[in-house]
This record gives structure tokens, sequence and C-alpha cells, in this order.
């Protein structure tokens, strides 16, 4: 019989979810019909959309601890700001992701993750390097401070990048740790194309968002919701220790 892997548990979780969405392929081209205003506010969109979501508690996984995993992330997103960027654009952009994080010494952490919109040139890829200022205990909560990076990749008419930064608070009870927090996002994006001509725009947003991790023996179920200009609601299932 042949071997289960964890790397191939999470690929065919990864190609399962491509599918399930494929629905909502949406390919970025910039049409001369796109008015600058528009273009700086699907900007601020776009930058929220694939700006990071941690999708963990504030407590450090430990030196040992290691997550790695599939996650979907739906954003809603205002339609009328897409349009000249998007055709027909939905209400909704899904993006199913691949996240692995990892522990260090010092109640440190690191995160890589990679997201795709199936049927589409929409793809992401970002970092984040999370301080466990305070660790938690069984009567105190983790609290934690965290930076990231993520950048837009596939669409060659359209450059765009973000940095975050975040605080956040946890608290475990038995099985499930529920968790906030509040931060800080910067937006980079110019285009590229022969179809329009604008003006780079650099603009911020604050995002607070909940959520709560799940343990069930080496398995989480990981839920959130980010509230900003974009509303983002993600799920995430991963193997964990």
């Amino acid at each position: 019989m042949r071997k289960i892997t964890l790397s191939s548990i999470i690929a065919v979780l990864f190609v399962v979810m491509t599918m399930s969405v494929g629905y909502a392929g949406s390919k970025i081209d910039l049409q001369s019909t796109l008015l600058e205003p528009k273009f700086k506010d699907m900007s601020k969109e776009l930058g929220l959309l694939i700006s990071y979501a941690p999708l963990s508690p504030a407590e450090p996984l430990g030196i040992l601890g290691f997550d790695a995993g599939v996650e979907v992330t739906a954003a809603k997103i205002d339609s009328s700001n897409w349009k000249g960027v998007i055709n027909n654009p939905p209400d909704y952009l899904i993006l199913p992701k691949l996240h692995v994080q990892k522990g260090l010494p010092l109640g440190i952490d690191v995160g890589l993750e990679y997201a795709t919109v199936p049927n589409s040139n929409i793809s992401l890829y970002g970092g984040e390097l999370k301080w466990a200022v305070l660790r938690g205990t069984i009567v105190s909560p983790a609290v934690a401070i965290r930076g990231s990076y993520t950048a837009l990749s596939g669409v060659k008419e359209l450059d765009a990048s973000t940095y975050g930064l975040d605080a956040s608070i946890s608290k475990g009870f038995l099985f499930i740790t529920p968790y906030a927090g509040v931060g800080q996002v910067w937006i980079n994006t110019s285009e590229n194309s022969s179809a329009v001509s604008f003006k780079d725009v650099s603009t911020s947003a604050t995002k607070i968002f909940l959520g709560a991790k799940v343990k069930l023996l080496l398995v989480n179920l990981v839920v959130q919701a980010d509230f900003s200009d974009v509303n983002m609601y993600s799920a995430r299932v991963n193997v964990g220790f």
C-alpha cells in the first residue's frame, strides 16, 4: 500500500478546494474604460484582498511546533470598482491558499502563504514574522505582534504589494482558542498597461480580525473574519503539532 504523507494530504485538499471554487475565476485585464478614481478604489480593495491573513492565535507554536494546511478566503468586493479591470466582476473573490507556519525560539513564529484564484491570472505570496510578547498561561492570555508582507503575482499589467503590522490576543479553553486583533495595512500599487496611464497608488487601511482555532488531535480547524473596507471570511484545515 502506498504510504500517505502529510504533503500528499495537503496537495489533495488544495486540488479539491481549487476545483470546488473554479467558477470564481476572474482575470485582471485593465481596459481603457477604467477611470483613475476607480483605479484608486480598486487598488485599495486589491491590497486588502491580498493582505496577510494569519489564521492563528497569538500564542506561539513553540520551538518544535509546525502547522501546514490549506485554507480558503472569500473577500466581499465592490464590483463597481472593478469594472474595466475584470469582465463581469463578481461580488466575492475567492482565494484558495497553502499556508505553513513554524515555531522558533523566544516565542517567535514564521509563516508563508501562497494563493491563486482558479481560472485567473491572480496569485499572491506572502510571509509573516510573529513575536509572542506574552506567551500565555493557564490563567492569562497570550499577546503577540506581527509584521507581514504580501505581493501580487501573475498579473503583467499590475504590481501590488502590502506591508502589515498587527497586535493580537488569544486565550485557550480546552480544545478551542478564540483570538482577536487589530492592524494596519500599507498598500502600494502601480499599473503597467498600455490601455491606461495612472499615477502609482499608496494608501493604507485598518483591519480588525476575529477568529478561533479548534484543535482535534493533530488536525486543526481555524476560522477568521477580517473587517475593513473589504470584509474577508476565511477557513483553514491544517495538520499541526
